[in-house]
């Protein structure tokens, strides 16, 4: 996990495409300067940033059911919960599953457990929108580099 770089996921463990479910791990960094003013003597994983942890996965999970035909910009927070502090050396298991996509948008179900104990939860929207110029390919390009291969060709540009 790069903090500083908002890249919150460090490997795709699991592409369930019947499921329309993904599981992603990261470990978040013994030291970071997020935690110098969160909080300072008390480093604690801010919440905004486990809710971008769980839009990530589930941005993922999105890129790889449509084949990288669109791109999904967060767009929404819902019934967002958080149950459990994540401190410094946390291993986190992500998981994202998709309950709709049409008209445009796509929503997810995702959440966040460390060590069996869950951490947060919440409702993500996304738009789907075309890809802006040159973005598909690093996408791609990130998603195999994290572990997340798809048989199906790139769709012409």
């Amino acid at each position: 996990m790069r903090l500083e770089y908002f890249q919150m996921i460090d490997r795709v463990a699991l592409f369930d495409e019947a499921g329309e479910r993904l599981e992603a791990h990261s470990t978040v960094p013994m030291e970071s300067p997020v935690f110098e003013g969160h909080f300072p003597d008390h480093p604690l994983m801010p919440g905004v940033l486990l809710t971008e942890t769980m839009a990530q996965a589930s941005g993922y999970l999105i890129l790889a059911l449509t084949r990288f035909t669109h791109m999904p910009f967060l767009a929404g927070v819902e019934k967002a919960k958080f149950r459990s502090f994540v401190g410094p050396g946390a291993s986190l298991v992500i998981e994202a599953r998709r309950i709709h996509q049409g008209s445009g948008y796509a929503v997810t179900k995702a959440k966040i457990s460390s060590a069996g104990k869950d951490i947060c939860d919440a409702e993500l929207m996304f738009r789907m929108l075309p890809f802006p110029e040159g973005l598909s390919g690093r996408m791609r390009e990130q998603a195999l580099g994290l572990g997340l291969a798809l048989d199906a060709p790139a769709p012409e540009a």
